[in-house]
């Protein structure tokens, strides 16, 4: 056995024992050895910072200080783009992020991250490199790799990229969302992926890239094949589950500049926590990022699907309601 059953009475004890300890102990060595031996060095960064996200989809976790107020990560990332700009070559962390209001099944609101970034590599590169690691950790898993656009006329039957915002309202209201009739365009595309697309994946992996320009978040944008403009962004699914999302990374400091004001715009208008920009991530910037692709991949979502399990609770030692 692997997990506890739950009872009240041993709310104090891990949902796993030994076996299960033991499991989760060799899979993070794997999967350090896996990159490690590829040549990315593993780099220690702060799990709290002054600073934080300004996706407006992200919310963090506030930390209350005797001198200053301080933000658990939601990821390493800003703290490795430092590090990239410094000259560190290939890294990798595999420790924790931390996210508000994430709790249930596929969420935590702590949890384990692996995060790595491959300078002078592409996107295709860097999803070849994922799709590796995880048929290292169980080779018998096929993979389909697909574009957003591609996806998207499959299961919804429109051009994502070409689709005006009425179309894309329209098709929102027809699935059952009235209220989304004076929504954005990024949350018309998200509500029709996660109704339409989402749950028609094979199992497996798929690798979706070239999302749309609107979803860049902080990576570069591109003209594909048909010759939109689109983010050079992609996601990974694990049996219908989103696993990972990755980046050609944006190096343009001032258009990192732009994206941080147009967050605040979005944030403001969602009436949420506006944090401050972080000065010294974009410092680094200034300096000059390196042309690289990075990738966050989470591990105890991961661990969970290879284990055939329905809920990360059955993987972590302690996961929320534990703690």
């Amino acid at each position: 056995m692997c997990e506890r059953s739950v009872n009240s009475d041993l709310e104090w004890q891990s949902a796993l024992d030994l076996d299960g300890l033991t499991h989760r102990s060799h899979f993070f060595a794997a999967v350090r050895n896996f990159l490690s031996d590829r040549g990315a060095l593993e780099v220690d960064v702060p799990a709290l910072g002054r600073y934080t996200v300004t996706d407006p989809y992200i919310d963090s976790i506030v930390t209350m200080g005797v001198h200053a107020n301080g933000f658990l990560q939601s990821s390493p990332e800003f703290f490795m783009k430092r590090l990239l700009a410094s000259g560190s070559g290939d890294i990798f962390t595999l420790g924790k992020a931390f996210r508000a209001g994430e709790n249930g099944a596929n969420h935590n609101p702590e949890f384990t991250l692996l995060e790595w970034y491959r300078v002078g590599w592409d996107e295709h590169q860097l999803m070849a490199e994922v799709a590796e690691l995880v048929t290292f950790l169980q080779p018998s898993l096929g993979s389909l790799t697909i574009s957003y656009r591609e996806a998207f006329l499959r299961y919804v039957g429109i051009d994502p990229h070409a689709a005006t915002l009425s179309e894309l309202q329209e098709l929102c209201i027809e699935k059952g969302a009235d209220q989304w009739a004076g929504e954005s365009r990024t949350h018309c595309l998200d509500l029709l992926f996660n109704r339409c697309v989402e749950p028609r994946l094979p199992d497996g992996l798929v690798f979706l890239f070239d999302y749309p320009s609107c979803q860049a978040a902080l990576s570069q944008l591109h003209r594909n094949r048909e010759g939109q403009q689109v983010s050079r962004r992609f996601e990974v699914y694990l049996n219908k589950l989103e696993l990972a999302n990755g980046y050609f990374e944006l190096t343009d400091a001032q258009e990192q500049r732009r994206r941080f004001q147009a967050n605040r715009v979005d944030r403001e208008a969602a009436a949420k926590m506006m944090p401050d920009e972080d000065v010294k991530f974009l410092a680094a910037m200034d300096a000059g990022l390196p042309s690289c692709a990075g990738v966050a991949l989470g591990v105890d979502r991961l661990v969970m699907q290879l284990q055939g399990e329905s809920s990360m609770a059955k993987v972590m030692p302690f996961n929320w309601s534990r703690c």
